[in-house]
């Protein structure tokens, strides 16, 4: 994808999608506020970063002569999210505020798994080009104003949690339902196509 305005287009189509890193984002946005989640976008850009790379120059072409290895793949990632779902749903009794619910190493390993990094080294991402790095710096723009737009959704729902009364328990429950619904998603996908 060589065209740089349908480039960025669908890099924000598909990162502005619901997916486990936004979820994460704006369960810390809920749970803490925006500025102190600020700290997780440079781990959301290093994960995508380090996971395009990877996938377009080194996994993408195993992966694609090997059906076994994806599917092991996907079982991975669908267990890792399950085990941070459950970490999130046994933290839903923290107090709002207190201690941040989503750290950045977990962001950062979410990211890395995240299926959207397979899209777009395997089709986004035109790594036949000449100028891939200033596609690649243009993706990681759109990331950090799209990430900074979940935090900052999050942030607006926590505040109405609170308005509510509850959001201690609700935020981090309601994050944890998501990335448990992803994480199945994830797994079953391949098997009912």
């Amino acid at each position: 994808m060589e065209d740089p305005i349908l480039f960025l287009l669908t890099v924000l189509a598909i990162l502005g999608t619901p997916g486990p890193t936004n979820t994460l984002l704006a369960t810390s946005g809920a749970a803490v506020g925006w500025r102190r989640s600020l700290a997780l976008l440079p781990a959301e850009g290093a994960g995508y970063l380090i996971s395009i790379l990877f996938l377009g120059l080194v996994l993408g072409p195993v992966v694609a002569g090997s059906p076994a290895l994806a599917t092991a793949l996907r079982l991975a990632v669908g267990v890792y999210l399950l085990l941070l779902a459950l970490k999130l749903w046994r933290q839903g009794a923290v107090l709002a505020g207190e201690v941040a619910p989503v750290k950045p190493r977990q962001v950062f390993v979410t990211t890395l798994l995240n299926p959207k990094a397979i899209i777009f080294a395997l089709g986004v991402v035109p790594f036949g080009s000449a100028h891939v790095w200033a596609y690649m710096m243009g993706f990681m723009g759109v990331l950090a104003v799209v990430g900074l737009g979940w935090v900052l959704a999050g942030a607006l729902m926590g505040r109405a949690a609170r308005a509510a009364g509850g959001a201690e328990r609700l935020v981090p429950r309601v994050g944890a339902a998501a990335i448990c619904l992803f994480a199945v998603l994830i797994v079953v996908s391949p098997l009912v196509r």
